[in-house]
C-alpha cells in the first residue's frame, strides 16, 4: 500500500473510533432519547426514597442502590481479573427498602457518579482493539458489550426511577 493510502486508511480508522466513542459517551450520558441520572434523583423527596405504591416491585432506595451496585459490577468486572460479582440476584439489591438517612442516599448517588466517570474514562483510553477485545477473565464479553450492557441497564432503571417518582408525587 502506497503512504499515502495508508496514511488515509489511518485516518479513517481514527476517525471511526472518535465517533464510536462520542456515540458511546453519549448513550452512557443519556443524551438523547434517555432520561439523565441527574434529572432522576435531583432534589428527589427524602419522605419519598422509601416509599412503593401498590403494584410497584421497587422502592427508589431500592432502584438508586441497585443501578450503583450494578453499575460498580460491570466496571470493576470491565477492568480488574480479581473481581468477583456479587451474589446474584440478592446481592445486586440492598436489604432495606428505605435509606437508613440522607448521606446514605447522598452517597449512594455520589458513587454512581463517580463509577460512571471512571467508566466512561476506560472508554476513552481504550484502544480500538481494546473494545472488540475478549476481556480475558470472561466468557465473551467486551468493552463494547460492558458499555452497551450499562446504558441499557441504566436507562431502564432510571425509567422506572422517574415514574415511580412521578406516580408518588401524584398521590401527595
Amino acid at each position: 500500500m502506497n503512504p499515502l493510502r495508508w496514511h488515509r486508511h489511518l485516518n479513517f480508522a481514527m476517525q471511526h473510533l472518535l465517533q464510536l466513542k462520542k456515540h458511546l459517551l453519549n448513550l452512557l450520558d443519556a443524551e438523547g432519547a434517555h432520561i439523565r441520572f441527574e434529572e432522576a434523583v435531583k432534589s428527589f423527596p427524602p419522605k419519598l426514597r422509601g416509599k412503593k405504591p401498590e403494584g410497584a416491585p421497587h422502592t427508589a432506595w431500592q432502584l438508586l442502590e441497585h443501578l450503583r451496585i450494578a453499575q460498580s459490577d460491570i466496571l470493576e468486572f470491565s477492568r480488574d481479573a480479581q473481581h468477583v460479582s456479587p451474589k446474584w440476584p440478592e446481592g445486586y439489591w440492598p436489604e432495606s427498602v428505605a435509606p437508613p438517612n440522607d448521606k446514605a442516599w447522598q452517597k449512594s448517588v455520589a458513587q454512581f457518579r463517580d463509577d460512571l466517570e471512571q467508566m466512561k474514562n476506560l472508554l476513552k483510553k481504550a484502544r480500538e482493539e481494546e473494545l472488540y477485545k475478549r476481556i480475558p477473565h470472561g466468557d465473551g464479553q467486551t468493552l463494547l458489550r460492558e458499555v452497551l450492557i450499562l446504558a441499557d441497564h441504566n436507562s431502564y432503571h432510571l425509567g422506572q426511577l422517574m415514574h415511580l417518582r412521578k406516580t408518588l408525587e401524584s398521590k401527595q
